[in-house]
């Protein structure tokens, strides 16, 4: 006889046997129990979670000769007959490839033809949302008022896709994502049914990796199995056939990424490569090792959610202390975006490396948490001791390092005498601010007025929107020496001046308002 796979073979018979959907089949009993079967039915829900497997179970239960409590006997002459597939009274369709009108028409046409044996037509169409519109007129009306003897029992993974006339129509049941721990559980029982020696630490990697598809987890273990048949199956080998990463990897490149190493980085990524890991899967894993991070650091009491080793546990929590909430949101914005580019790429190494540097070089981004994330790689420099290089420009700055003389920063020297239409201008900026219009006035705010060469006014903004206003445009420069002119009655030439930041301006340059107003103030008391 030949292999049969193991989601073949270990296909549920009865409702007993149907893991992670208590709350439908209790459901479906009930109605069984008191002859409350309704005429059509929808089962939605991702693929795997049993959707098939529980119309089979049900149709077999309806026509049943002895039915008990959790479903068909199995061993009457119909439920052999539907078993075999050689029973009239359970018909399957599959929509996919019998999605047209006359496919529909064949089914309604059958309908009114009693069953030769048993008691109901179950007529079980599966993934329904791909049938045509056309089809789905077709079917319209036997579906809301079949004869007493059908039973509609439509399945789908897409149910938006199917007309609100057919959901109106249906009982709906939604099949949920099998956890973790149940999938986990069935694959041991069965393991030990086929006499496979196994780790429970590796059963629970193919559990998660099924992501609740039970079907799915049984095709990962069956693959596993087959790759080191006769041997104990082990995590470390569930690794290599799967092309999966070790948490530890994951932690270690999480390290690199915090420290700013993309060396480090670059060398781990070659590592995987040569190690033959699938970098989809390397990508995906990494995303969930960011998020479960992210949970330890939300909260100290999710260990129920995040599953994990008590080792791997507690080093995520070391890891959470080493970053702070924005960064970790930014990393698995990045690692998601490359999650949805990497799947077509012909470059995915490539894709991944870029991923990585964006990483460690916030300063690649425009987004406000890799705005954040560049002021404290600042701030740590800073408390470290490191020189921070000034922006162009702007007068160098830096913080020596321990037990190194501060470099002396020359004085701003004040100017011997102001021009008079300069004077002018200074003494009434703010209602030369308040008469500019937006956005220039906002940005004006901001600004302030020292003496450039040639006795120049120079204006003087904190690198950011402000000086890129003013500085990209030539026209908004243009702009604010009318508007000077305006006021003073004389041409005004204005030099525009960036610093790093706002504080830097009293170091570097004079204020040349502060010494209006000072000499103002000296005059008075004379």
């Amino acid at each position: 006889m030949s292999y049969m796979a193991l989601y073949r073979k270990f296909r549920p018979d009865t409702f007993a046997d149907v893991k992670g959907q208590e709350h439908i089949v209790t459901t479906l009993k009930n109605q069984l129990k008191a002859n409350r079967i309704g005429h059509a039915y929808l089962f939605t829900g991702t693929r795997g979670t049993g959707k098939t497997t529980v119309a089979k179970i049900f149709a077999r239960t309806v026509n049943c000769e002895n039915p008990g409590p959790d479903g068909p006997c199995g061993q009457c002459r119909i439920c052999r007959a539907i078993a075999a597939g050689a029973s009239m009274n359970v018909i399957e369709i599959d929509a996919a490839s019998n999605n047209g009108v006359d496919n529909i028409r064949e089914i309604v046409d059958e309908v009114s033809y009693s069953p030769a044996e048993g008691k109901y037509k179950v007529y079980i169409i599966d993934e329904v949302h791909m049938l045509s519109a056309g089809a789905f007129n077709a079917l319209l009306k036997t579906l809301e008022e079949p004869p007493s003897y059908v039973i509609f029992i439509l399945a789908t993974t897409e149910v938006h896709k199917l007309p609100i006339t057919i959901l109106s129509r249906c009982q709906r049941y939604d099949f949920k994502r099998i956890s973790i721990d149940t999938i986990a559980a069935r694959m041991q029982d069965l393991t030990r049914q086929e006499e496979v020696r196994v780790e429970e630490k590796a059963l629970r990697y193919i559990a998660k990796t099924a992501d609740g598809s039970m079907r799915d987890a049984l095709s990962l273990l069956d693959q596993c199995i087959a790759f080191h048949l006769g041997h104990e199956l082990t995590y470390d080998k569930v690794l290599d056939v799967l092309g999966a990463v070790d948490t530890e990897v994951f932690s270690r490149l999480l390290r690199f990424c915090l420290d700013r190493d993309v060396l480090g980085c670059v060398e781990l990524l070659e590592e995987i490569v040569m190690q033959g890991r699938e970098l989809t899967q390397f990508v995906t894993d990494f995303t969930w090792y960011l998020r479960n991070l992210m949970l330890v650091q939300a909260s100290d009491n999710l260990e129920d959610v995040i599953d994990m080793s008590t080792d791997n546990l507690q080093r995520l929590k070391e890891e959470s202390a080493m970053a702070d909430m924005d960064q970790i949101i930014r990393f698995i914005r990045i690692f998601s975006e490359l999650s949805g580019q990497i799947r077509q790429s012909a470059q995915k190494r490539i894709l991944v490396e870029i991923a990585l540097i964006k990483l460690c070089k916030p300063q690649m981004e425009t987004e406000q948490d890799a705005v954040l994330d560049r002021i404290r790689q600042v701030e740590d420099q800073l408390e470290k001791g490191v020189v921070v290089a000034a922006a162009p420009g702007s007068p160098a700055q830096g913080v020596g390092t321990a037990g190194a003389a501060a470099e002396a920063r020359p004085k701003p020297q004040l100017p011997k005498a102001i021009p008079e239409e300069v004077r002018q201008i200074a003494s009434k900026w703010p209602a030369i601010v308040g008469s500019a219009e937006n956005p220039m006035r906002v940005y004006l705010k901001s600004a302030r007025l020292s003496l450039g060469g040639d006795n120049r006014l120079m204006v003087v903004f904190a690198d950011g929107m402000a000086s890129d206003y003013f500085t990209r445009q030539p026209d908004h420069k243009a702009q604010l020496e009318a508007l000077l002119a305006d006021f003073s009655g004389k041409e005004i030439e204005v030099t525009i001046q960036t610093v790093q930041e706002a504080a830097d301006f009293e170091d570097s340059y004079v204020d040349i308002e502060k010494v209006i107003q000072m000499e103002i103030e000296e005059e008075e008391q004379e």
